[in-house]
């Protein structure tokens, strides 16, 4: 095991693979921006290095800087966390020319897997099953592809995801707007305008695989976590085990991960995402070469910690067992964000005057957060994240609602009073929603209401 790592993050991430370190007996050194100088992690760590100003490009994006910290810190190895440059191939490549062990996948399966269309079209020649679709394509050829397929359709960045540079077309004579749009949302984001076109599953549900996976091609599957309470693709709800999938669906998707690891050569943590039609159908939709926001799901479900594991992988160990994870239980994750539901999600900085987590059996709360913390409008609105576990998914769901009405957040605007009511939607509880909820039921839904009056928007 390696014996200093630097942890190239901030926020709850940074916090949850400091406490990991320690636990193995490891040193954390933090990397933080002017902004975040007295933030929780910083505080944790065991060293710090400032390594630049609040706006991301010049900090937690400015790979000279971050590979900088570790080396001058004597460090042997990289946790990138999620986002920032957690999955930059030219990161990883920073990180081995200065002879630090980066803890995730090689840059080649990165820059392999990072291209959507080069992932579909490897995984599609592993015979892992794929939404109909056509890769890269120009105007024209998304003309070509929707003859062939039919509406609706989406239009996806072929260079990345989380909901960057993609469009949903219903007909025809909306395709050209949406191309452009799309395009140009996928060059901001990702430096490359490349799209490709998938057929739209409807309704759907989106599921998806955790895997981790070794040097010596061992691979263990942690099962799956639904994630289809989402909003403009991105997930606000998730839970394990879906309550969608019966053994024979969980066992074929699972079967599809392990296979996909093993023809492209995965390594570390990664997860498959699949898009689940209403006939239980499955397809795979992209791989995150990395660890998720929604990681704790499946750790409460197996027992196994994901980040120790990534850690003892990228440290040259076997798994201790391959094939599938035994797991119990159900487990929820509530995504609590600094944004006002009411405003169209608008990202609400400031100070968080209170904060007082719940403390209940079975509750797990991953935060950076304490009363008096500023949250920064320069990074991602992310709050913490509420985790419970009970032997059921009933009693999952009666968990979480008391755990959300013990949560004390005040200060900033959170999305915590929309959870508590999706939690209670007949749609919830009987398990029957796809990706479409939030849309579907947003009349209903008190939090996403009218702003209180004589209150600007």
């Amino acid at each position: 095991m390696f014996s200093r790592v630097l942890v190239a993050n901030r926020g709850e991430i940074a916090v949850r693979v400091i406490r990991a370190l320690h636990e193995l007996g490891v040193e954390a050194v933090a990397v933080y921006s002017t902004a975040d100088e007295d933030a929780l992690h910083v505080r944790l760590a065991d060293r710090a290095v400032c390594i630049g100003p609040p706006a991301a490009s010049r900090s937690y994006l400015h790979v000279a800087s971050v590979v900088a910290a570790g080396v001058t810190t004597g460090c042997e190895a990289v946790h990138p966390g999620y986002g920032f440059l957690a999955e930059s191939a030219a990161f990883v490549r920073a990180c081995e020319d200065n002879e630090l062990v980066f803890v995730g996948p090689s840059a080649e399966t990165m820059e392999r897997m990072g291209d959507k269309a080069q992932a579909k079209a490897e995984l599609r020649a592993a015979g892992v099953p794929l939404v109909p679709g056509a890769d890269r394509v120009d105007l024209d050829g998304a003309r070509a592809a929707a003859a062939e397929l039919g509406y609706p359709l989406l239009l996806k960045a072929a260079a990345g995801g989380g909901g960057k540079g993609m469009r949903l077309v219903r007909e025809a004579g909306e395709l050209e707007r949406a191309f452009t749009m799309a395009a140009a949302e996928a060059e901001a984001a990702f430096g490359d305008a490349g799209l490709y076109v998938e057929r739209a599953i409807a309704p759907a549900r989106h599921v998806e695989i955790q895997v981790l996976a070794d040097a010596g091609g061992g691979v263990l599957t942690l099962g799956e976590r639904e994630c289809s309470i989402q909003r403009r693709h991105q997930k606000l709800i998730e839970e394990s085990p879906s309550p969608a999938l019966d053994p024979q669906t969980r066992e074929a998707m699972e079967a599809a991960a392990e296979q996909a690891c093993r023809a492209i050569g995965y390594r570390n943590a990664g997860t498959f995402e699949f898009l689940l039609g209403p006939d239980r159908s499955f397809y795979f939709i992209e791989l995150n070469a990395r660890l998720q926001v929604e990681h704790p799901v499946s750790e409460l479900v197996t027992g196994i910690d994901i980040v120790r594991e990534q850690l003892r992988i990228a440290a040259g160990e076997p798994l201790a067992r391959t094939g599938r994870a035994p797991r119990r239980g159900h487990a929820l994750e509530i995504r609590v964000n600094a944004e006002d539901p009411a405003r169209g999600f608008r990202p609400a900085p400031g100070r968080v005057v209170r904060f007082r987590p719940p403390l209940g059996p079975f509750d797990r709360v991953d935060t950076f957060v304490e009363s008096g913390t500023d949250v920064s409008p320069f990074y991602d609105s992310l709050l913490a994240k509420l985790v419970v576990w009970d032997g059921d998914r009933a009693g999952a769901i009666a968990r979480a609602r008391r755990a959300l009405g013990e949560l004390e957040i005040e200060g900033v605007p959170t999305t915590a009073g929309l959870a508590r009511e999706i939690l209670e939607t007949p749609e919830f509880a009987s398990g029957e929603y796809s990706t479409s909820f939030l849309q579907e039921a947003e009349g209903r839904l008190a939090a996403l209401g009218a702003v209180a009056e004589g209150v600007a928007a």
